[in-house]
């Protein structure tokens, strides 16, 4: 396993991180523990949730993927070799601080201590907000406009006050921001730097084949502000499996029991696809193993969030890590961008 520094906070978390979004949905507890043995012993020692996982997100089910991980955490009795993260939701859902999460004092602290109460742990790694509660483009939201009325903004300063007060009781140790645009960075950037507040340390966005807008402004800003990116979505909800094509629905795939999920279901991420899997297959990869390399591959990642339904898949994506892309593989990958631009932004 390879280990990348996360921002300036010393701490080292591999390379490949284990994703969490679909325990209490799609998996168990006890495939969610099995999940979580098997990555510590290939080395992973990072891992990522979220209090309104697991997804899609709902009242009933709200909470039960960080209280997963923490029924193991209490079983193994082990907890500083690992470096744990979760995020407060943004505002928008419905059962949860009725619908009107801001990153307030208040709100923050709250939101911790259920965390904190579910994972069944002192501390948190890095604590992330999960997308902006501001109007602006995320979710694969297109062109920018803005709100009608004017948004009802906790303005920076006061989340970061709010943040150093959590970091200062001990309860989180470093900060993260995700679904994030430059301007929204560079902002936090600033107002910590000015005041002497907590720092953000990482951006965990979407970033994958079909979707490399990450390269546009935000690479920069990770590169020259050592605030790697998090990559999340690298397969594309399973696209770049190839599993899709040709109209083939899985039984037990996620954009088969869950239509709402069709952000890689164009026509142009559908031929795109299409090309990926043919360059891995005609090199003899598979064409997962190739999607996931690639993302490991970028200068600006710090790390590669890996989610997995069965241990099959799981398996096959942490071995990802021992695939090294040879050079005509990556230009016909630039190839294919040029021809289908990030068809799924």
């Amino acid at each position: 396993m390879e280990y990348r520094p996360l921002g300036t906070t010393g701490l080292k978390v591999s390379v490949l991180c284990l994703g969490t979004m679909t325990w209490g949905e799609q998996n168990t507890e006890a495939e969610a523990h099995e999940q979580l043995d098997y990555a510590v012993s290939r080395g992973i020692n990072f891992i990522d949730t979220a209090e309104m996982y697991p997804v899609p997100p709902m009242a009933e089910t709200q909470g039960r993927t960080e209280a997963y991980i923490g029924s193991w955490l209490k079983r193994r009795g082990r907890r500083d070799d690992l470096v744990i993260a979760t995020k407060i939701a943004g505002p928008g859902m419905d059962h949860i601080r009725d619908g009107d999460s801001r990153f307030t004092r208040e709100q923050l602290r709250e939101a911790v201590d259920g965390s904190l109460r579910r994972l069944q742990t002192d501390y948190i790694d890095l604590y992330q907000l999960h997308w902006p509660a501001r109007r602006t483009n995320f979710f694969g939201r297109l062109g920018y406009q803005p709100a009608r009325k004017e948004d009802i903004l906790t303005p920076i300063q006061d989340t970061l006050e709010g943040l150093q007060e959590l970091v200062q009781a001990g309860k989180i140790r470093h900060i993260g921001l995700s679904n994030e645009t430059p301007w929204g960075v560079m902002r936090f950037l600033a107002a910590a730097e000015q005041q002497g507040l907590p720092r953000v340390q990482s951006v965990q966005n979407p970033y994958n084949l079909l979707n490399r807008t990450y390269e546009i402004g935000m690479a920069e800003v990770s590169h020259r502000e050592q605030c790697g990116l998090l990559a999340y979505s690298p397969l594309a909800f399973g696209m770049l499996t190839g599993k899709y094509l040709d109209d083939q629905w899985p039984e037990k795939g996620r954009l088969t029991l869950y239509k709402r999920f069709s952000r890689y279901l164009n026509e142009q991420g559908k031929a795109a696809t299409a090309e990926y899997v043919a360059l891995a297959r005609e090199h003899g990869l598979e064409p997962a193993q190739m999607a996931l390399a690639f993302v490991t591959s970028r200068p600006f990642l710090t790390s590669n969030i890996l989610g997995a339904t069965t241990m099959d898949q799981l398996r096959a994506d942490i071995d990802s890590i021992d695939v090294t892309l040879p050079e005509p593989v990556l230009k016909s990958i630039e190839a294919i961008q040029t021809r289908v631009p990030n068809p799924c932004p």
